[in-house]
C-alpha cells in the first residue's frame, strides 16, 4: 500500500494542478474528486477540479462541489497563467477513454498521474499508481495525503468518506479490508457524521425516482435457477417519470440483495442503439471478464460495458449465457 515516490515528488515540484474524473460520476468519482482537492488547496496548490458535465444533484451536498469547472475554456486559461509547474491527476478512472469526450486535452498536460483501484487499468499515464485490490480511490487518496503529510479537513474527510462508503456498498462489498475500516474511523474521528451522510445519499430522494423504481423492477427477468437478475430502464421511463439516468444510481443493489443471486444486471438504454450494462456479482463469479469481452471493464465483482445494438433482447441472448459460464 505504498504510495509511489514518483506521484509524491511530482505533487510537491507542481504549484497547480489540474483534477479529473470519469464521465457519470459515482460517489467514489465525486468524493475523491472533492476531497483531493480541498487536501491540495490545504498545501497551497491552485487546483483546477474538472468535470465535463456540472456535478448531479445526488452529490451536490458534497462540501466544494461549487467549485467543480466544466468549460475547457477555463482549463486552458488556469494551463496559461500555471506555465511549466503543473500536474493533472486522473482519478478512479479505467481507461482514458472513460475520461470523456475532451480526454485528450487532459492528457496533453504534463505529467499526467493516474490514481485507481480497477481491474485491467492499463496504466496509461506518466504516473501510474494502480491497486485493483483497494475498496475505492477514496480510501487510496486518504493514504496519500497521509504520505505527502497534509491536513486532512472536516469538508475533505466527509468527501472521502462517501466515497468509500458507497464503493464498498456501505462496507458490504468483499473489497472492504481492514484497512479500509481504519481509514473510515480516522474520517470519522475527523468530523464526518455517518448518519448525516447516509441521510444525504439515501435519504433525499425525488417522488419521480420511487416511481422510477416501481417501473424499473416491473422489468425484473430471472435466468439460471433465480440465480442471474435483470433489470432494465429506458428513455420513455425516464420521461413519464421526469427523472434522469442519474436517478438510478443504487437500483442495481434490489436485485443483488435476493438471496438466490449470483450477479445482478442493469441494462440503461443511454439513447437509441445504445445500451450500458452495468453487473453486481456476489462470490467468486468475476464479472469483470464478461466485462472485458465487449471492450469494458471494472472489478472483480463490479463491472459494466457500453453496447451498440438492436435491443435489450439481442444484448440478453448473448450476456446471459457468458454469465453462467462465468458462474460455473
Amino acid at each position: 500500500m505504498k504510495v509511489p515516490e514518483a506521484l509524491i515528488r511530482a505533487i510537491a515540484q507542481a504549484d497547480n494542478i489540474v483534477l479529473a474524473t470519469h464521465i457519470n460520476p459515482d460517489g467514489d468519482a465525486m468524493g475523491s474528486l472533492l476531497g483531493l482537492s480541498d487536501i491540495l488547496e490545504q498545501m497551497g496548490k491552485r487546483v483546477f477540479a474538472y468535470l465535463e458535465q456540472p456535478v448531479t444533484p445526488l452529490y451536490r451536498f458534497l462540501p466544494g462541489c461549487s467549485a467543480v469547472r466544466t468549460e475547457l475554456s477555463d482549463l486552458a486559461a488556469f494551463r496559461r497563467e500555471a506555465g511549466e509547474s503543473i500536474l493533472a491527476i486522473s482519478l478512479d478512472c479505467g481507461d482514458r477513454g472513460r475520461l470523456g469526450k475532451n480526454h485528450g486535452v487532459l492528457e496533453k498536460i504534463r505529467p499526467f498521474a493516474v490514481i485507481d483501484h480497477h481491474q485491467g487499468n492499463p496504466g496509461f499515464g506518466d504516473i501510474n499508481w494502480v491497486e485493483s485490490g483497494r475498496s475505492s480511490t477514496g480510501e487510496m487518496v486518504y493514504d496519500l495525503a497521509t504520505a505527502l503529510g497534509a491536513e486532512v479537513s472536516e469538508e475533505a474527510a466527509e468527501c472521502l468518506y462517501v466515497a468509500i462508503t458507497t464503493d464498498t456498498g456501505s462496507f458490504k462489498y468483499s473489497s472492504t479490508s481492514a484497512h479500509t475500516m481504519d481509514v473510515a474511523r480516522a474520517l470519522i474521528q475527523r468530523g464526518v457524521q455517518p448518519e448525516q451522510v447516509s441521510s444525504s445519499l439515501y435519504d433525499n430522494y425525488t417522488l419521480g425516482r420511487l416511481q422510477l423504481m416501481q417501473e424499473v423492477l416491473a422489468t425484473l427477468e430471472m435466468f439460471n435457477r433465480d440465480r442471474i437478475a435483470v433489470i432494465r430502464v429506458t428513455q420513455n421511463m425516464l420521461e413519464r417519470t421526469y427523472t434522469t439516468m442519474e436517478d438510478t444510481e443504487h437500483f442495481i443493489n434490489l436485485p443483488r440483495s435476493v438471496r438466490s443471486v449470483r450477479v445482478a444486471v442493469f441494462l440503461k438504454e443511454v439513447n437509441r442503439g445504445l445500451i450500458s450494462v452495468s453487473m453486481r456479482a456476489k462470490g467468486k463469479c468475476d464479472v469483470a471478464v464478461v466485462a472485458a469481452g465487449f471492450g469494458g471493464g471494472g472489478h472483480r465483482n463490479a463491472s459494466g460495458f457500453r453496447w451498440h445494438g438492436k435491443g435489450f433482447a439481442e444484448l440478453q441472448e448473448l450476456l446471459v449465457p457468458l454469465l453462467e459460464q462465468a458462474m460455473d
